[in-house]
């Protein structure tokens, strides 16, 4: 298995290679169990995001759900979870689609009636554990906006791909996507 080795708030990861697409490969971060790590990045993300006010911490379902939790702790902020399947106790429910880097697949986001009625007004983080692609970003943008929230920072532990079409996300660091030349 190859492997690309990261830094992050002071550890070192081996993530692997994951093909996408032909000839496309992307080092998989998944902080899942990983208590470490995930503290390790609450607590430099808890620095970072110190003069920043915001009411709420808004994460997607379900890889980033552990650092949403740690860094609530960590900043006494709650969080809200934007799900990626109905279920009928959500009630009047946002959502809006996203595609998937990993699986190339259409997703839902939704925002349940509960945590819209939450954030309705208030000033929100929204937080992954990585951007690639955008997708998932802007479709939490979009149901965000939908709630009536007010955005005042987005954050992610890596982005990815171009690091310039990035420059607003805080963030722990950056990965490459992987090429091989076509014969």
């Amino acid at each position: 298995m190859l492997i690309h080795t990261v830094q992050i708030a002071g550890l070192t990861r081996d993530l692997p290679l994951f093909e996408v697409a032909s000839g496309v490969k992307i080092a998989v971060l998944n902080i899942m169990g990983d208590v470490p790590l995930i503290q390790a990045c609450a607590d430099a993300f808890a620095e970072k995001l110190a003069p920043i006010f915001f009411d709420f911490i808004v994460t997607p379902e379900a890889k980033s759900i552990p650092l949403a939790y740690a860094l609530a702790v960590k900043m006494d902020r709650p969080f809200v979870v934007l799900r990626k399947s109905y279920k009928s106790y959500m009630g009047d429910v946002l959502q809006t689609q996203t595609i998937s880097m990993t699986t190339g697949q259409l997703q839902q986001l939704i925002l349940d009636e509960k945590d819209k009625t939450l954030v309705s007004g208030k000033k929100v983080l929204l937080l992954d554990d990585v951007v690639s692609t955008g997708s998932t970003l802007n479709g939490m943008r979009d149901l965000m906006k939908k709630a009536n929230a007010t955005i005042c920072a987005e954050a992610a532990i890596m982005t990815e791909g171009d690091q310039e079409v990035w420059t607003d996300i805080i963030s722990l660091g950056h990965l490459p996507v992987f090429t091989t030349p076509s014969s």
